[in-house]
């Protein structure tokens, strides 16, 4: 069977550039909606709007210095959670658009929140909120991020912290009565 492989794997994707300013937010990953995507209500499945946002973050993990030598080494990152919220419907051919902000890290976590627009009406589509955790991957358990990686996500916070945090960042999932 075939392994999932992002749209970024093996080939070449935006670096980190030490005296490059950091956008605010974040916009490394575009695409079109995929016709394997497209699920019987003739729109984005539900599970590919996680594939998306999987391959905006591969974007910015690579962005950030974390790639198949990275990984190699024994060290890559894990999601510990994941919140989606759909907006709009996005139907086979359409394009679309992925920004990512840094809300928080420390030592071992990135707190990330991405959105998903349409990328001809800038119509929000759907978000996400992930929580990733660092890891070594031989010993199967969490480890701190290398200095150079954390230098790295605390020039992003820094060029982050001033974007609004959105609404949904944390909100508790149920039915309001």
């Amino acid at each position: 069977m075939d392994r999932v492989v992002t749209p970024y794997e093996g080939s070449g994707h935006r670096p980190w550039d030490d005296a490059a300013p950091v956008p605010a937010p974040l916009r490394l990953h575009e695409t079109i909606v995929d016709p394997r995507w497209v699920d019987y209500n003739g729109h984005l499945s539900e599970s590919c709007y996680l594939l998306v946002f999987g391959d905006s973050a591969d974007a910015f993990f690579r962005y950030l210095g974390i790639d198949e030598r990275y990984r190699a080494s024994g060290r890559s990152l894990y999601t510990a959670d994941t919140q989606l919220h759909h907006d709009r419907e996005v139907a086979e051919g359409e394009p679309i658009a992925l920004s990512l902000r840094l809300l928080d890290h420390d030592a071992k976590r990135l707190h990330l929140f991405h959105e998903m627009h349409h990328a001809g009406s800038g119509l929000l589509l759907a978000t996400a909120e992930q929580l990733l955790v660092h890891v070594d991957t031989e010993r199967g358990r969490s480890c701190e991020l290398p200095v150079e990686l954390r230098d790295r996500l605390s020039a992003i916070h820094r060029a982050h912290q001033d974007l609004p945090v959105p609404g949904r960042v944390g909100r508790p999932m149920g039915i309001r009565r």
